[in-house]
Order: C-alpha cells, then sequence, then structure tokens
C-alpha cells in the first residue's frame, strides 16, 4: 500500500461532520489558515438520512439554548430552515408537554422552538460550513488513527483513506479535534501512546426508539407543533409525535420505551403500542392516516460519560467533544446543544491559544455536561431498574421535579421554569429556587387537577391522501 502527505500548514483537522464536528469547524475557521473535516458518509448533496447517523430517522429535539447557539454561529439559520417548510413557534405555548396523562399549563416562554427533522437540519449546518472558504470537505474517507512526536506528547496530524483508495493520507495537523461520537477510539490511540483510558461513567436505561411516518388527512396539531407524552417512572412508554416539514400532512411518530419494553417494528404490535400511551389523541389520529414506511427502530443501552477532564495526562494537540466525551439518552434533546455549548468554549480557548492546553478544555465542557447529565441520568435514575451511580440528592430531585410537573397542570410559570431548564437555558438547581418551590408546595395542597382541555384549533383541514 502506498502512502503519500498531504501539504502541511496551519491546518486544523476534525475527525467527524457530526453536528459537534461541524461547529467545531465553524469555530476552527477563525483560526486556522485551513480546516479539513473528515467523515466516512457522502456529505455534499445529501439531505437525507446517513449511515452515520443511525438514530438520525427518528424524531430530533434542538432545545432552545442550542437554537440560541446555532443561530450566533449561523445568523439567518432560523429563516433559512422556516424557508424550508420547518413550522417554528414557542417552546412552551405551542407544544403538548404531558407528563403522566396531563397536560402542563402552556404560556409563552419567548424560546424558539425549530423543530426540524435531524437530516434536513443538518444538511442547513454544513451548507453554511460548507461555504466557509478555508474549510474542506473529505468525505467518503475512512478515518485510521492519528500521528505523534516520537515520545507521543504531541498529535502532529491524522491519518485517513479515501474509500476505494490505494492507500493512507497523512494529513499533518496543529491540531486534531475528535467528534466521531459514541464509538470514538481516541481511548484505544491514547493507550497506544502510552496514556491512561479516561474513566466512563454509565447510566444504563435500555431505550429503543420505533419511529414510523404517515400521511394524515385531517391536521390533528391545530396551532401547536408537537405532541410530546414524555416518558416517566410512572408512565414509561412516551412519545413524540410531530408534522414534517411542508404542508403535505406528513407527521412522524417516534413512541419510546425503556428496559426492555420497547416499541414493537411490526405493524400491529407499533399501532398497540401507541394505543397504550396515556392518551388517546396520537392514536385517533393516526387511525385515519396512511402508512409511508414500515417502523423502524433504534436502539440505546446506556448514556456514557468519558471523564477526560480527570486525567492527568493528555497529549498536546489533541481535542475531543460531543458524544465522543458524553452520549446522553436521546430523549432528553441534550446532545446536540451539550455540543454547541462546547463550540463556544473553544472558541473561547482558541482566542487565548490557537492550539488549547487539553485539560483546561476538558474541565471547561465538564461544567457544560455536568448540568444535562444531572437531568438526563439523574432523571433515567428514578426508573426502577436503570444501573447506574445515583447521587446524594436523586431520589429528592426526581420526588420534587415530578410534583412540580404535576403542579405545572395548573400553573404555566411552573412550566415555563421546568422548559428553560429542559431546554439549557437555566441550570437544574434554579427549580428549587424558593419562588417556584413556595408554588410547587401550594398546588400539593389541592386536590389532583383533571388534564385542561386544549385551546380549540382552527377548523379541520381535510387532504386529499391520494395527493
Amino acid at each position: 500500500m502506498s502512502s503519500h502527505v498531504a501539504a502541511g500548514g496551519d491546518r486544523a483537522v476534525v475527525l467527524g461532520a457530526s453536528m459537534a464536528g461541524l461547529l467545531a469547524a465553524r469555530v476552527l475557521s477563525e483560526t486556522y489558515a485551513e480546516v479539513v473535516l473528515v467523515d466516512r458518509d457522502k456529505l455534499t448533496g445529501e439531505t437525507t438520512y446517513r449511515r452515520g447517523v443511525p438514530h438520525g430517522r427518528h424524531a430530533h429535539g434542538l432545545v432552545a439554548r442550542g437554537q440560541q447557539i446555532l443561530e450566533g454561529h449561523f445568523p439567518g439559520l432560523k429563516d433559512e430552515l422556516s424557508e424550508a417548510g420547518v413550522k417554528c413557534g414557542d417552546f412552551s405555548s405551542d407544544v403538548h408537554w404531558i407528563f403522566n396523562g396531563r397536560r402542563m399549563k402552556p404560556a409563552p416562554s419567548g424560546l424558539d422552538c425549530v423543530p426540524a427533522i435531524r437530516p434536513l437540519l443538518e444538511y442547513h449546518v454544513r451548507k453554511r460550513v460548507q461555504a466557509i472558504p478555508n474549510v474542506v470537505f473529505l468525505d467518503r474517507h475512512d478515518i485510521l488513527g492519528l500521528e505523534s512526536t516520537e515520545d507521543g506528547g504531541r498529535i502532529t496530524g491524522a491519518r485517513v483513506q479515501a474509500h476505494g483508495g490505494d492507500g493512507p493520507t497523512v494529513f499533518p495537523a496543529d491540531l486534531v479535534v475528535d467528534t466521531t461520537g459514541k464509538g470514538s477510539r481516541t481511548p484505544l490511540w491514547l493507550a497506544e501512546l502510552g496514556y491512561d483510558k479516561p474513566v466512563e461513567e454509565r447510566v444504563k436505561i435500555d431505550l429503543a426508539y420505533t419511529t414510523r411516518h404517515y400521511r394524515l388527512p385531517v391536521d390533528p396539531f391545530g396551532t401547536d407543533l408537537a405532541i410530546i407524552p414524555a416518558a416517566t417512572p410512572e408512565t414509561p412508554r412516551g412519545a413524540f409525535f410531530h408534522r414534517m416539514p411542508g404542508d403535505d400532512g406528513r407527521v412522524e411518530l417516534s413512541l419510546t420505551g425503556v428496559l426492555g419494553d420497547h416499541p414493537p417494528a411490526d405493524p400491529d404490535g407499533f399501532t398497540a403500542y401507541v394505543k397504550s400511551l396515556p392518551i388517546p389523541e396520537i392514536h385517533d389520529a393516526i387511525a385515519t392516516g396512511v402508512p409511508l414506511d414500515d417502523p423502524v427502530t433504534f436502539r440505546y443501552p446506556a448514556s456514557i460519560w468519558k471523564h477526560y477532564e480527570k486525567l492527568r495526562r493528555f497529549p498536546a494537540g489533541l481535542l475531543v467533544m460531543g458524544d465522543a466525551v458524553c452520549s446522553f439518552n436521546p430523549i432528553y434533546a441534550q446532545g446536540m446543544t451539550v455540543a454547541a455549548l462546547e463550540s463556544l468554549v473553544l472558541q473561547q480557548h482558541l482566542r487565548r491559544d490557537p492550539v488549547p492546553a487539553a485539560r483546561p478544555f476538558f474541565k471547561e465542557i465538564a461544567k457544560k455536561i455536568a448540568g444535562a447529565w444531572s437531568v438526563s441520568a439523574g432523571g433515567d435514575m428514578g426508573y426502577a431498574g436503570a444501573e447506574g451511580r445515583k447521587g446524594l440528592m436523586t431520589d429528592f430531585v426526581n420526588r420534587y421535579v415530578a410534583r412540580l410537573q404535576e403542579a405545572a397542570v395548573e400553573d404555566s410559570v411552573l412550566t415555563n421554569a421546568f422548559i428553560r431548564v429542559a431546554g439549557l437555558i437555566d441550570p437544574p438547581q434554579s427549580l428549587l429556587k424558593p419562588k417556584y418551590a413556595l408554588r410547587v408546595l401550594r398546588h400539593r395542597r389541592r386536590p389532583p387537577a383533571a388534564l385542561p382541555p386544549a385551546a380549540e384549533p382552527p377548523a379541520p383541514q381535510a387532504r386529499d391522501l391520494a395527493a
């Protein structure tokens, strides 16, 4: 096999064109003369699901803080998505948030909800990054490994190979950023260079998504964007039900189940699972629809946090971001937004040093991860069969949040406080502020309220299913 070396220079190499990789390339382009982004998939012009994002054909959410950061990196992105058929709205007043069969009382939160499906969002972000003159996309390339100095103290580049190529290519780089996701090989590469692997923290939840698409003759949403009966320990079967971009009656329904109670992938089993949800609206809606495909399942065994911030030694010229550091239970829709938060940290560190020191970088992104992890991993530990480390306050916080959700059926102030935490705008501990705790306690003294009726939607608009 032959090997050749690409021309060197003031270069950064990003491994993996995930959302984390695209955001890393965006901020690296401010510092480096050339940014090379490598991925095994075909990227240019791709608007559909791709192999490198196996969960991409299931419901995705970019929560409020992520939307704010993406709009900062790519001004006008929301308008582009809207022009592409994405109906935008408010995260609280325009979404049916349902916990244990009861809708939290909606009210305007001022937080943008842009419910683009993953392939569409990724396509528009990728197109923006491809338009940056000093960013080079190297798609359909396998990532083989890292190059380093003889003593392993510094990473000097990455080794890749084109599909069908005659040998590896070495790209010299001042900085390599690994954004290859859960399957990241950085721990193995570290071991080969004589470094310790990061300690892993896991929360096993054994989640499965099963997704199917329909065309409906009647719009079930009215002015709202989505109906989300969220999974809880009391009602562990959940769903994400929303419009697809455009106005042709297509909807996406992703069912969720944990700890082995997985939504079936056969059509009859899928429909029966829908009927078992704590609200009837979704089953009623799809009963009159035309399925557009067969159900497809994606399994997610465990959330994993690789604690790079705890390593005492780490080679210079290498950073890790996104799911390659921490992979969250996707039910909580945190992954893309935490990657966006990490991109801001990278941007700040690059302004101080074009080759950021790894330990300070990892310590700072760990702070961003910790808040999201406390919500998702802490919430998952509320399920009796979940496996993982439970914090001292986990049970108390889970009981308190459940009571807050119950109180929010009548109190939109609590709804919006919860939405701000779920959207990674405010830290989880903000829900314990006296102004919220008193409202929770006050509502606990009242008998449980019935699920409030949703606002009357406009008259249903019938569609021609043959269209």
